[in-house]
């Protein structure tokens, strides 16, 4: 008699449906839950970064079926709903939504100097991207035995830095959602958020104006790493989590100012 190989993150078969899959967070999120057998859905607006995502993706695919790549832009409801639609049509549901979609905005811009159109592209993205994303999947989650979402946050939702007014508070927004949105979909669907501090990606390299962080004299989260807390979230191995926002900050905004 033989067993079942391990489940070693509670996915298996659960069909995983992640924005902003095109790099950086949201790449890793989906290779990881690929691995961990789940059937990934990459969305993103780039579609052929999208497209290559999957095809570096193991030939052989999850055990849930393959993998999809579909371009949507998450701040146009009809895009989002037309993508949505796609992936229900083609793997019959959707169990599992990770929002890493986001931008960072005008870096480096007192409020002041920030225009309009810079601030409304922040919580377009960041904001209104998550809402959408999970009003036209929250109908299929809520018919699955392991609904869940994780929203991508930033310990700037919580803390502050000069020059990041239009990212704070989006940021911030966010976190909000996931714990109002946890409170409506009780006992249905999952929702929490995670607040990671400085990540190694392209959008952070480009705010920063770095190559890499190399002697950087802070410590910097990997894409993967992130990937493992926003996945054992999503997983049913997290089942009494729901409402919180993780923070991910190497114990920076546990510290007191007191010198000492």
């Amino acid at each position: 008699m033989t067993t079942a190989p391990p489940d070693p993150g509670g996915l298996s078969g659960l069909v995983v449906l992640v924005t902003g899959a095109a790099s950086g967070i949201g790449a890793a999120v989906a290779a990881l839950a690929a691995e961990r057998g789940a059937t990934p859905v990459l969305l993103d607006r780039d579609r052929d970064g999208v497209q290559e995502r999957v095809d570096a993706l193991p030939a052989h695919g999850p055990p849930g079926g393959p993998a999809l790549a579909l371009a949507a832009d998450v701040t146009d409801e009809a895009s989002v709903r037309s993508a949505v639609g796609a992936a229900l049509h083609r793997l019959g549901r959707i169990d599992t939504v990770v929002t890493c979609a986001g931008v960072s905005g005008p870096v480096g811009s007192r409020l002041e100097e920030v225009a309009l159109t810079d601030w409304q592209r922040v919580f377009a993205v960041n904001v209104t991207g998550a809402y959408l994303t999970l009003k036209h999947t929250l109908a299929s989650q809520r018919r699955s035995p392991h609904g869940a979402a994780v929203l991508v946050a930033s310990d700037s939702a919580l803390v502050a830095a000069p020059g990041m007014v239009p990212y704070c508070a989006s940021k911030a927004a966010v976190v909000q959602l996931a714990r109002a949105l946890s409170v409506e979909t009780a006992d249905e669907v999952r929702v929490n958020a995670v607040c990671p501090s400085v990540v190694d990606t392209p959008m952070s390299r480009g705010d920063l104006q770095v190559p890499d962080f190399t002697g950087a004299g802070y410590p910097v989260h990997r894409p993967e790493d992130v990937a493992e807390h926003v996945l054992f979230l999503a997983s049913p191995r997290a089942a009494g989590i729901h409402g919180a926002a993780v923070t991910l900050d190497f114990g920076y905004s546990a510290r007191s100012a007191f010198p000492a």
